[in-house]
């Protein structure tokens, strides 16, 4: 009996994962097809480890969201998507459909507004399913936001062959980051992220903003800190003349960061895990796109869909 669990994919954060991590794969006729035989080779041993009851995928799509509306340069420093990445992204999606894995995407929402957005629904539906956790699989922090002890952990695959893959729990979370799940959202709003072009507090590094948010807790705290503060009189030996003036002149961009970085749990999706089993597929037609596909050896990964389960329910 598979364990009660919706593992939620992200689908692009994989793909990039997997696009770096397979360079040059190819099938016999050129076609190159490495993020997506890395996208599949990930979900299928996500499924063979975790033994999830559920699964479900989300993806970007090229369109703005919300965020650029609140800040024309969310993501500038974003390079295009590489041109021999683009036809392999409805490759993964073919996949995606082959498993019968039910796939979210909104326009105006991030993949991780999608999938948080599944985490509230998940906890909502405790009185129907009590026992049933959620997976986050992704290669983005970002998710960490969403970590908590009842319901959701975050599964990160490794890098590389030196790397470990690793499963984020609230302890797990604050040994990586410093700071408990509910603070990632603050920290970001304090340091920035590079990676989306959140500009943070100017001036603020991760290690001031960690130990900020282990002394106040929140950025809310911090900005009660600083207004009760002055350079002769502060209200922490953290709070310095230097980071005093940082923060007063940034407090504006750090509320405009907290907004970029917080995922948004309200887009217009709805979870149906009854939908979302990992045994309602067909095989068989799985297997032969793994063929045309020449991933000959994902094809024993597959996981048992419904006609063999019933086979082997009948024979025991």
């Amino acid at each position: 009996m598979s364990k009660p669990l919706l593992l939620l994919i992200d689908g692009h954060a994989l793909i990039y994962r997997a696009y770096h991590a397979f360079p040059g794969l190819s099938t016999k006729d050129g076609t190159l097809v490495n993020a997506v035989y890395g996208f599949s080779r990930i979900v299928l041993t996500a499924i063979r480890d975790f033994e999830p009851r559920y699964i479900a995928v989300a993806f970007d799509l090229p369109q703005p969201t919300f965020r650029h509306t609140a800040f024309t340069d969310y993501k500038a420093n974003r390079a295009e998507m590489p041109d021999d990445l683009k036809p392999q992204i409805e490759l993964v999606k073919q996949v995606v459909r082959a498993l019968n894995i039910p796939l979210f995407e909104v326009a105006g929402y991030e993949a991780d507004d999608v999938i948080g957005t599944l985490c509230r629904q998940l906890a909502e539906q405790r009185d129907r399913y009590p026992e049933v956790t959620g997976l986050i699989v992704t290669g983005d922090r970002d998710a960490f936001q969403l970590v908590n002890d009842d319901v959701i952990h975050v599964w990160l695959p490794a890098r590389s062959k030196q790397q470990l893959d690793q499963e984020f729990d609230p302890k797990a979370v604050e040994l990586k980051m410093g700071v408990r799940p509910d603070q990632i959202v603050d920290l970001k709003a304090l340091m920035g992220d590079a990676s989306d072009n959140i500009p943070g507090v100017p001036g603020i590094g991760e290690k001031t903003a960690v130990k900020l948010l282990q002394e106040f807790d929140t950025l809310s705290g911090v900005y009660e800190a600083v207004a009760k503060s002055s350079p002769e009189h502060p209200a922490s030996s953290v709070l310095t003349k230097s980071v005093l003036a940082k923060l007063t002149t940034g407090k504006d961009s750090a509320l405009l960061s907290q907004d970029l970085a917080r995922i948004n749990t309200q887009a217009p999706v709805t979870l149906d895990l009854e939908a979302c089993q990992v045994t309602s597929y067909d095989k068989a037609q799985a297997a032969e796109l793994f063929k045309q596909l020449q991933f000959a050896s994902l094809i024993p990964l597959l996981p048992n869909d419904e006609f063999e389960l019933g086979v082997q329910a009948a024979l025991f």
